[in-house]
């Protein structure tokens, strides 16, 4: 594979960064969730108080450690830890290793295998070491302003409505919108009580206006959705599950330490790079070539 810091990397450090903690799937087909419902079958509707319950004490707490992977098919594979807050503005600060998928092989052709990542409100800048701050003229540290990707054709579209569903409580809204809402039962997960829910949302149904036509723009027609819920009523774990052209999406994410203070600086300029001046830099050397 032929090494380049051009458009592929520097969109690959894009993707990676924005699904540290979100899903999202460009077509799907239903899946029945882990285990069995146990009890009486209830409808969808009989599970809504106890969600909203959790979307209102998970958005309450404003923020949490997390921990995730992510599998797009043969594309990417990734691994994230970290910390998310979720005020006014996405907050927080993560560490993302690529793990398999093509993705992870263009990037260490680049010899990056890890990053870290930082969230601000208007941007994400993402720490890349010392060889791949080597090929781009010393600097090790890229932005990606959420104006700018959005600005993108192609793999930039949507990324900005990515980050800002990256949010556990997002993950409860959106099985909110399933028609067919299962309580699956209690189990332990990360040594906590839970309760499982679980249940298909098709596009269709989604009520969030935003996320549903950022849903459609990418070919979704549903997904599958899991979580486990403690009894304050705050998100332990969730599974996003759907199917792309490249293979099957799946992530799972772990919140625990609700409410961590979460601080977070901006890089210094001196070693910031913005990911368009780069993309220009390529161009213009390819144009010359």
């Amino acid at each position: 594979m032929k090494c380049t810091t051009g458009r592929g990397a520097v969109l690959a450090v894009a993707m990676a960064v924005a699904l540290t903690g979100t899903a999202s799937c460009t077509s799907s087909e239903s899946s029945e969730p882990s285990g069995k419902p146990t009890g009486a079958r209830k409808t969808a509707s009989a599970h809504l108080p106890a969600l909203r319950s959790a979307e209102r004490a998970t958005e309450r707490a404003a923020s949490a450690r997390v921990r995730s992977t992510t599998v797009m098919g043969t594309q990417l594979s990734i691994r994230a830890e970290g910390v998310l807050g979720w005020g006014e503005h996405l907050t927080g600060t993560a560490t993302i290793t690529y793990t398999g998928g093509t993705t992870a092989e263009t990037m260490r052709d680049l010899g990056v295998t890890s990053m870290r990542a930082r969230y601000l409100s208007d941007a994400y800048y993402a720490h890349l070491g010392d060889a791949f701050a080597r090929k781009t003229g010393g600097k090790h540290w890229l932005k990606y302003a959420y104006k700018d990707l959005e600005a993108l054709d192609g793999g930039g579209v949507g990324f900005a409505d990515q980050m800002r569903n990256t949010t556990p409580d997002e993950s409860v809204k959106l099985l909110m919108d399933s028609g067919d809402i299962r309580e699956v039962g209690e189990e332990t997960v990360d040594g906590q009580r839970t309760t499982h829910y679980s249940g298909t949302v098709r596009v269709e149904d989604v009520t969030d206006t935003r996320l549903k036509t950022q849903l459609q723009q990418a070919g979704v027609t549903s997904q599958t959705v899991d979580i486990w819920v403690d009894d304050r009523n705050l998100l332990v774990k969730k599974v996003e599950q759907g199917r792309m052209a490249t293979g099957r999406l799946t992530q799972t994410a772990h919140y625990s330490d609700y409410g961590v203070k979460v601080s977070v600086d901006r890089p210094p300029a001196a070693d910031t790079q913005d990911f368009r001046d780069l993309l220009s830099k390529e161009n213009g050397a390819a144009s010359n070539s």
